[in-house]
């Protein structure tokens, strides 16, 4: 699994004297303004997963309108949208923004590499997803996809996965100890099926409000 993140580059925000963000909300506070980058969700997962956990978190799947509310008063301090989900975060650590919404296993990669920023998990739950292999139905060489799926839950893939990832479903495969235990992580309760059935719903009107 990977986990939405902030990548925060604390040399920008200690020369713009701006405040540490704890989630969402903080970066609706003027002082952001343009200084924060996110991925487009139509063109990146990653930015699906932190959209539809804030339209969950507001009551989307009730049918309330607030978390496009949100949405909206968020872009007006997003300086740009990316169509990578690491891009934002990269980006930050080059100075180009104070903020950058990605996700943690790249933000632990420019930490290793030096750059000035750490990961801040937003407060309010961090949206997150479950990545999975499967077998397709009328998949045209099954047997090579089972034999690719059996050694994908072999503990010496598993051991490979887990440098990419925040943590594996296999028992005794240990995390990143770069990353923070999930226990220690407020995990917002994803409804994948939920998003699944409205995902081109949401990117449809995401694309109207906000293509810049």
């Amino acid at each position: 699994m990977y986990i939405a993140a902030f990548c925060v580059n604390t040399k920008v925000m200690q020369e713009k004297g701006l405040p540490m963000p704890k989630g969402w909300n903080d970066l609706l506070d003027p002082k952001f303004k343009g200084l924060v980058t996110m991925p487009n969700p139509v063109a990146s997962g990653t930015g699906f997963l932190q959209v539809a956990s804030i339209l969950q978190m507001y009551g989307a799947k009730e049918g309330k309108e607030d978390g496009w509310e949100f949405l909206k008063k968020l872009d007006k301090n997003i300086g740009q949208y990316i169509k990578s989900g690491s891009r934002p975060a990269k980006m930050t650590a080059a100075g180009e923004f104070a903020v950058g919404a990605s996700f943690e296993f790249v933000v632990a990669e420019l930490i290793k590499q030096g750059f000035p920023v750490k990961f801040v998990f937003p407060i309010e739950g961090a949206g997150y997803e479950v990545e999975a292999n499967a077998l397709l139905k009328g998949a045209k060489n099954p047997n090579s996809a089972k034999r690719f799926l059996d050694w994908a839950i072999t503990d010496n893939a598993m051991k490979e996965y887990a440098k990419f990832k925040h943590g594996v479903t296999l028992p005794g495969i240990p995390s990143r100890p770069d990353l923070p235990k999930l226990s220690e992580i407020k995990l917002y309760p994803m409804d994948f099926a939920w998003q699944a059935k409205n995902s081109e719903a949401i990117k449809k009107k995401w694309e109207g409000l906000f293509s810049k």
